[in-house]
Formats: C-alpha cells, structure tokens, sequence
C-alpha cells in the first residue's frame, strides 16, 4: 500500500481548500520572478473591481507601497504589512481634483468579493532559495503559510515543520515570510495554527468549526481547521479583528486568537447587543473560561469588536474592565494599555481614582477604553453618568463583583443596611450594561450579568493543550505532628464545607479556622514544612536541570509565612545569598534586567506591628512591583516565592511548576489557586501540587463543578505510580534478556559501555525497538511526576534511568538530536552525552565531504565496533550526501538513493531472518560495508567533473548525455558530450529566471526550438528522440535551483 507522505498531505489539503470555495494554482504556472512574491494581477484586479476609476499610476502606487514594506527586520516589516492590510491607507488621486482616497487591501464587509487561492510548488529566492509547502493567498497577497511532515514518519513531527518556518523561511525567505499573517503546522493528524513569531508549545488547534459542534482530534481535526479557521468569512474574521500586534515593537509578539477565544468573544457581542439598555436589562452575560485559558485576551478581543462593529447600534461606547485586585489592574493595564491601534482608540488608561473617573466621563460623551478597580466605587461614589453607550466588563466575576445586595450590619448604634462596591457601581453607571468573566462563576454570577453566553471548561483546556494537566501529591502525612492534629484538620473542612449557611455555622467556621492556625504555626511543624519543600524542590529541579522551574508555597497568614521563610534559611542558607542569576550565557542587556536577589521572596503586605526584620523584608508597594517582574523573568535568581492572598489569582507565570499548599483553600478560590501552575511553557508537561493539609477532597469536588464533572482534570500520585510500574515491568520483560549488570555494579567506563550494548541489543530486531521506543516513551511521562514524591525505590529509579538513556542513545542514533535529553536527570543526562560521544558516531555523521576516506576517517569507522551503531551512522550521512548531490545532480542522486532503498529495506526486513545476535551482527556488517562502497561511489562521481574539465553543474548535463548515448546505443564520443553539456547550461542559463518558465508554453516552446537547433547541429542523436528534451528539461528543471542561488 502506498504511504501517506507530505505530498499527498499536500495534494488533500489543497482538495478540502477548493471544496471551500478556493481557486488552486500551482505556482510552477504563475510568471513571476523568485523574488517577487505578490500575485500582481490579482492584487490589480482586486482594486479595480472595488475601486473602478483608478488608473494605472495610482494602481503601481497601491501596489508599491505593499511591495515596499521592509523584510529587515523581519518582526517590523511583518508587523507594518499586516497594518496595512489591516488598516489600509488614504491615497491621493493622481487627477488632485478628485478627493483622496481610503485603499482597502481586503473587503472586510464583503467577504465573497475577495481573491483566495490555494498554491503549492511556489518556489522563492531571497537570501537563499525556499519552497513552502503551501500557501493562501488573499486578493495576491500570501497571507497565510502552512508546512506538512508526513505522520507516518517517526523522525519528523509538526515541530520539525515550525522549525522550517521559523527559522529557515523566516531567515531566507523574509520577502515572502513578511506577508505572512498566519502560519499552520500539519502531519494530517496533528494540525495547529500560530503566527510566525509565535512559540512552538503556544500553536494550538482550531477543534470546531462551528461553536455548537463537538470538539476534533486528530484527523478530524485537520477538517475543522480548514472549514473553521479558513472558510473564508471566518479567515476574513480572523484577519480584521483576531490579530493582535502591541503598539511597541520591542518584543516579537503577534497573538492569534484560539478557537474559544474567537467563539467567545463573538457571542458576548451578539448578547450585549442584545441586552442593552434601555431596551432590555443590561446584564450582558457570563463567559465561563478555565482559569489560565486567556481570558483577558478574550476581552480584548471583545473590547475590539465593541469599539468597531455595529457603530449605529453601540453608539462609540465607553468600556470599563473593572477588576477586584491592584495586581490584576496592573496586569490587564498593561495589555490594554499597549493596545490602543487594536483597540482604535487613544483614550486607554488605568483610572487612579474616582475623581479622575468621573473627569474623563464627563470630557469624553463617547469612546474611551479604561481599567479600574471595584473598590473604587463606595457610597459617596454617587451617579458618573447616565450615557446607555457603556459597558462594563468585570473580570473574576466570582468575587466582589457580584455583591449588589444589601446587607444588614449591627452597630453600637444600632442596625445599619450596607451595600457592596457592585451596587455602588450601578448606582454610578445606571444605565450601562454588565458583562461578567470567570473562570469559576457562583450563583450569584449568573444573577448579576445574566446566563452563562459561553464556557471553555478546564478538561477543554487541557486536552486542547492551552493549559496543562495539574498533577496532585499529598504529603500531609510527612508533616503531621499527631492524630489529634489530623483530626482537627478533618474537623475543618467538615466545617467549611457547611459555611455561610446561618450564624451558628459560620461562627463554628471560625473556631475551626482558628485551631487551623495554631496547628499551621506550630514550630515542630513549619521546620517539617520547610525542610520537606527544600528537599523535594532540590529533587525536582534535578530531574529537569535545564528547564526553569519557579515555585511558589502559599502560607495561612503572613507570620506563618515569615516563619517559613526563616526556617528554609536555616535549612538552605545558601539560596539565601543574594545575585541576579545562577546563568552564566546572558548577555549584558539580559543581565540589565536582573536585579540581585536571594532564592526565596516573600509577597505580602506590610503591616504597622510587624517586627523590624519582617517589616523590612517585606518593603513597599514599589518592592512587590520589582518582585512581580522578577519572578515573571525566568532568568532571575528569584525561584521560589512564598504568598498569602496576592499571586494566587490571576498572576501568570508559565514556568511556574510547583505549588505547595499550606493554607485552607475551598471551592472557586482553590481552584483559582491551583491554576496557577497550569500554563504552558517549554518542556513542561504538567503543573504539580504539594499539598500539606489534605484539600485532595475539597480540590476534586471543585475540579468537577469548574470543570468536567465526568472526568477531573486533576491526576492523582496513586494513579501515576501504577501508570509508571505497569510499563517498568513491560520493559523489564521486553529485555529479559540482556544483563545490564554492569550499568548498576561498575565503574564509569563499563556503564557507558552497557548503555551502548543496551542500545545496540534493542535495534537487534526491529520490533523489538518500536516496542521499546514506545513502552519508554509513556514510562517517562509518568516517572517525571512520581519521581519527586519519593515514593520510587532505588531500584526503580535506576532501571528508569537506565531506560531513558538508552532511549536517547537509540533517538540521537537514528533520528537526530533527542527531544527528551534535557528533561533528563542531570546525571544520567551526562552519560548519555558522555555514550554517544564516546562511540565517534557525531564525528562520522557531521565529517566533512573533502575527508571522507582519509585516514582519520577510516580510524574512526574501526573504532567504531558496534554494527547497528556504526550502520546507523554510515546511513544518516550517506542521506546527508545523496540530499546534497541531488540538488545538483539529480539523475545520479536517484541512482544512489535506489542503492540506498535497497540496503535500508535489506535491514529493516531483518526480523525475518531468524538469526541469532551474532549472525545478525555479521549480516549488518555486510550491510555497512554496502554503503560504504555506495559513499566512495558516490563521492568518485562528484570528483570526476574536473576530471573532465568541465564546472559540476555541467556534469549532470553531461551524465544525461552519456546516460541516453548508451541506453539508445548511438556513437557520440565523451569529447562531444562534453560541448554539448557547456552549450545546453549556457542556454538554460537565460531560461530559467522566471518562476514559470517551465510551464509557460511560450518560454517552454522557445527553448524547445533553441535545444532541438542545438542538439541538431550538434548531431545528437543522429535521429531526433523525444526522450533526450524530455531528460534535458527536466535536468534544467533541477538546475535552476543551482542557478539562482550561485546568480545571487
């Protein structure tokens, strides 16, 4: 049966495109020159349909200023293009009687009146020569790229297809990278969209087409990629409002929207609009988002489609995002703050204070985008305006945001009715409208701001990968100090759990929680707090030496986070030495933004009887806001931070990786907290929480009310652990077999020795090794979790590292540099490094072409003694050398790569043969000795071109010559091939400058009159052969690649 490779891929994709409407080009058709990249014809023919009394001054003028844009560098030029695809721009006539102009590049309103194509084979030449796979153009501009790798092949992933966009085109072909908005990732079963500045782990999939279908995987969800993000309404959608560039340009930062966000943002629209005062009742809806899903920038989003879309209806409204916490108004500030082009409007700013509140209300009748805090508004707030073009946005609408009740407080002077920020914040805005975002509503949510419009629950998040699972480890048992604590504990949350529901209640809450705090403060058990954390953070960050992993201890109260603090200095008083980093590869402007730090902060507020040294250390509003930035910069010393209330709601941290909770937490506020280590970051795969005073139940009720109450999104240690020995054992009895003795009981020398042997009897058959690969592959993910509990035995902790540095070994050998090394354990790290290396395997694979076959190079092949190892090696660079004649010389590199397909089949087929190890070996020698006669083949053919006095590039004209010569069996002497070859390149020289040449019957037609007067006054052959034009063009075919590279 045949595979499913990138072209095929290629070839159904382009299939689904035309079933949406889209015309396919094959951009082999298109007459153009490999540095232009812009369809002129379309681009044209867009603007005359749209704008018919241009003439063709005003036309190149329209289409210069697109061409023009800069590629260098590539993030301002992308950035300024998009602007003006965006925006557009005014033109002055040419006749300059007649008014300017405002030039579209896209018709926003009219989606069906643009130009989209689909085109593949468009080759580009820049700073070198590239071909994208495929790319989508709108009205000729090539808005969107996408990049296939066939799913079917181990060794190739959709990262090796990101790494194809950003970092070969964005780096060779930045005249066309420039134009390019959106960027896709797809192997048919993984497909994800991003930008081109866009992080690989932050690409996400678009899983539906539509907001009320069931979520995509896999194949499926490469179909609701194509007729969700790129049906082309909504790919106009996306590309005039679901695209966020910042208004500074000093971070590469271009933000496109996920499919929640984008269903989301457009449902709140439409129900606002319909709840709108005074027609209706002003409560605009509830968005229901999982917490770390990005929900502030579905307010933005919203905050766009607000400022721009139906005008006569909103009226230019005013925005308020109102949120309960300085650090959130700190955070939300500075995005919307930095959006103001976005938002199309200058008038974005945080309110200080009330006055200036109702000063900017009062000056603006309309517009305004402004961020403020719930608590700015009390009694004496009174009325700010009457307008109905308001809408106030709140975010954590769970909390204070939803108190527009009234409540009765007793008084030395009797009994007082009271009402909360939200009622006065009505009473300031009483005919604006209220919009509520959460990502853990309450009743009262819904009864404030109206239904639920929208949810994107936790489970979502995580399957979609926007936010990663939350892994659960108790360790309360490590530091009770008797059962009569446990009991109290228990006790409490028993308590807890009835809070709130009469006065009785609540006052039995608060004994409980007292007791709570007396248990928590107690010094045996803080330094048993304190000393477990240093123990278990030093175990985990082992594992992964090379990822930043912050930490944050959340504490009851402020003195029992101080007692922490001073316990952990006691316990690592060498975290306590303040520097800016432990890094030594920063630069001097990464450096500059470090500030010398110890390990550990605290975050709280002061208070006025807090003894000196706590006082101190806690310092002022400035101090946390310096804390705030360090922590968030992953190059900062500061990794471990202890918290109360602030950090623990809405602060985003991506490489946050550990949370020890050490605080009565329930419902949405435990929920909110633990989200904190749930954000995607780099060579994380799952967010851990430490708990030490037993949540688990109350974590799992809320896990399954906030999120899927089906499946929690939370994994359990017991679960992990069974997960990691059921596949332990698997591998134990897959290798049965082998004794692996010496990797345990020897010196250094012989462990490495064994990781090879390991290694080499794994590949032995080839079943054998899939098998492996997999079985290790999912062991990992589990040993990664369960290995800083401490519940793994020595026993079990070496066969696992044993395992997973033989699975490098055989991934470097084969594949390439090993995805999982860095997340190793530092030590075994080291011997897998210290493995390869000492094989020679790096120095016959990366040896250079001109040292091939010297001596050297033959005293690295004999020391090389392990014939899967040394086959391997041979292999991948003979691929290296094929690929690299092949651009050139394409009939002789398909010559060679039949001999190579013969040899790989030879040994992929080895577990047919029912050998025992030993033949096995003698078999792969015999298999290694083939390729090397193939590499000295191969490199006499590339060295015999001056040999015969001819340039490389004229060889593989000459090759086809003698090639059809002795297949048709005519005379013709090597002399007279030798001319014919010089004279058929300096003629295809002219020919192949245009994109199209080969397509275009005109030029296609000319050459062929030019090489058959050749060829005949050449004589060859004596009697004409349609098979020698057909041999030479398609060479020519090849050639041009060379050409054009070698002409720049």
């Amino acid at each position: 049966m045949p595979k499913f490779d990138e072209a095929q891929l290629e070839q159904a994709i382009i299939e689904l495109f035309v079933k949406n409407g889209y015309d396919y080009v094959s951009g082999e058709s298109i007459h153009r020159k490999y540095d232009e990249v812009l369809l002129v014809d379309d681009l044209k023919s867009f603007m005359l349909s749209k704008y018919p009394d241009l003439n063709g001054k005003e036309l190149e003028i329209i289409t210069n200023k697109l061409k023009f844009v800069p590629t260098s560098p590539l993030y301002i030029g992308n950035r300024q293009a998009f602007f003006l695809v965006n925006e557009g721009f005014d033109l002055a006539r040419d006749d300059t009687s007649k008014p300017p102009i405002h030039i579209d590049f896209i018709d926003y309103e009219n989606p069906e009146n643009n130009i989209f194509k689909v085109v593949n084979q468009f080759t580009v030449v820049d700073v070198r020569e590239r071909r994208p796979d495929m790319l989508i153009f709108v009205n000729g501009i090539p808005l969107a790229i996408f990049e296939f790798k066939a799913a079917i092949k181990e060794e190739t992933t959709i990262y090796d297809a990101w790494k194809q966009i950003h970092i070969r085109y964005n780096r060779d072909i930045p005249v066309l990278t420039k134009y390019s908005f959106l960027s896709v990732l797809s192997d048919g079963a993984n497909t994800k969209m991003g930008s081109i500045f866009t992080p690989y782990e932050y690409y996400y999939s678009w899983n539906k087409a539509n907001d009320e279908e069931k979520v995509s995987n896999g194949v499926s969800a490469l179909l609701t990629m194509i007729d969700g993000a790129f049906a082309k309404d909504r790919l106009i959608a996306i590309l005039q409002d679901f695209i966020y560039y910042p208004d500074s340009d000093k971070k590469e930062k271009a933000i496109v929207t996920r499919y929640p966000q984008f269903f989301a943002a457009n449902k709140m629209l439409a129900n606002i609009k319909a709840h709108l005062k005074p027609a209706s009742d002003g409560k605009g809806g509830t968005y229901f988002g999982a917490t770390g899903s990005g929900k502030t920038n579905t307010m933005l989003f919203l905050s766009r489609l607000l400022a721009t879309h139906d005008r006569d209806i909103f009226n230019s409204p005013t925005i308020i995002i109102i949120v309960d916490r300085e650090d959130l108004s700190n955070q939300t500030s500075e995005l919307f703050e930095g959006s103001k082009r976005y938002l199309k409007d200058k008038n974005v700013k945080s309110i200080a204070s009330r006055a200036e509140l109702k000063s900017e209300l009062s000056t603006n009748e309309s517009g305004g985008v402004y961020i403020t805090t719930i608590q700015k508004f009390e009694e004496e707030t009174g009325l700010l305006s009457e307008r109905n073009n308001i809408i106030c946005i709140s975010d954590e609408a769970h909390r204070t945001q939803t108190n527009t009740g009234s409540k009765l407080k007793y008084t030395d002077k009797g009994v007082e009715t009271t009402y909360g920020f939200a009622h006065y914040l009505r009473d300031a805005f009483p005919n604006a409208t209220y919009a509520g975002f959460t990502g853990t509503p309450v009743d009262e949510t819904v009864h404030v701001f109206g239904d639920i419009v929208d949810s994107y629950t936790m489970k979502e998040s995580t399957d979609d990968g926007i936010t990663v699972r939350i892994s659960y480890e108790p360790r309360l048992a490590r530091v009770i100090i008797s059962d009569e604590q446990t009991d109290e504990i228990d006790k409490y949350y028993n308590e807890a759990t009835e809070a709130g529901a009469n006065e009785e209640q609540v006052e039995a809450s608060k004994r409980a929680m007292s007791k709570m705090t007396q248990i928590l403060s107690h010094p045996d058990r803080i330094k048993k707090v304190a000393t477990d954390i240093a123990d278990h953070y030093d175990k985990l960050v082992s594992e992964k030496p090379e990822i930043v992993q912050k930490a944050m201890i959340v504490c009851s109260n402020r003195e029992h986070a101080y007692r922490v603090y001073q316990e952990l200095k006691n316990i690592r008083p060498e975290w306590f030495v303040p520097k800016k980093t432990d890094r030594d590869d920063l630069n001097d402007v990464e450096l500059e933004k470090l500030q010398e730090l110890t390990k550990v902060n605290i975050v709280a507020t002061r208070g006025k009887d807090d003894e000196q040294e706590m006082f101190d250390l806690l310092g002022n509003g400035d101090h946390r806001k310096m804390l705030d930035k360090q922590f968030k910069n992953d190059n900062s010393n500061f990794q471990i931070a202890i918290v109360v209330d602030m950090w623990i709601t809405g602060f985003d941290v991506p490489s946050l990786a550990v949370m020890y909770i050490d605080k009565p937490l329930q419902k949405h506020a435990l929920i909110q907290t633990i989200s904190r280590v749930n954000r995607v970051f780099e060579g994380k795969d799952h967010g851990l929480i430490v708990d030490y005073i037993g949540i688990k139940k109350a974590m799992m009720e809320a896990a399954k009310k906030y999120g899927d109450p089906q499946e929690s999104p939370i994994d359990e240690l017991p679960i992990t652990l069974g997960i990691f020995r059921n596949h332990l054992a698997m591998i134990d009895e897959l290798i049965v077999n082998f004794d692996a003795s010496d990797f345990y009981n020897s010196n250094p020398a012989e462990r490495l020795l064994c990781l090879n042997r390991g290694a080499e009897y794994i590949q032995t058959s080839k079943e054998m090794e899939l098998r492996f690969m997999g079985l290790s592959r999912r062991m990992k993910m589990a040993y990664e979790i369960a290995y800083p509990s401490g519940e793994l035995t020595d026993e079990e902790t070496k066969k696992a590292q044993f395992y997973l540095a033989i699975r490098s070994i055989i991934y470097k050998q084969t594949k390439g540099d090993a995805p999982d090394t860095e997340t190793m354990n530092k030590h075994v790290q080291e011997l897998v490094y210290q493995a390869i290396t000492s094989t020679g395997v790096e120095d016959i694979i990366n040896n250079d072409t001109d040292e091939l076959f010297n001596d050297e190079f033959q005293k690295q092949l004999d020391e090389l003694d392990m014939p899967i190892t040394k086959f391997n090696a041979l292999l991948k660079m003979l691929q290296k050398q094929i690929n690299m004649y092949g651009k050139t010389n394409k009939l002789k590199a398909i010559e060679f790569s039949e001999r190579l397909k013969r040899v790989v089949e030879a040994y992929n087929n080895r577990d047919a043969q029912l050998f025992v190890s030993e033949v096995v070996y003698d078999f792969i020698d015999d298999l290694s000795s083939q390729l090397l006669d193939i590499l000295k083949d191969l490199q006499d053919d590339k060295d015999s071109f001056s040999k015969l006095g001819i340039s490389y590039e004229e060889k593989a004209f000459y090759d086809i010559l003698v090639k059809v010569r002795d297949e048709h069996k005519f005379e013709y002497v090597d002399e007279k091939c030798i001319d014919l070859a010089k004279a058929i390149k300096e003629l295809v020289d002219d020919k192949a400058q245009y994109a199209d040449w080969s397509s275009r019957d005109d030029i296609k037609n000319q050459l062929n009159m030019d090489l058959t007067v050749l060829l005949y006054e050449n004589g060859y052959p004596p009697e004409w052969d349609e098979e020698v034009f057909e041999k030479v063009m398609e060479q020519a075919e090849n050639f041009k690649k060379i050409f054009l590279i070698i002409k720049r």
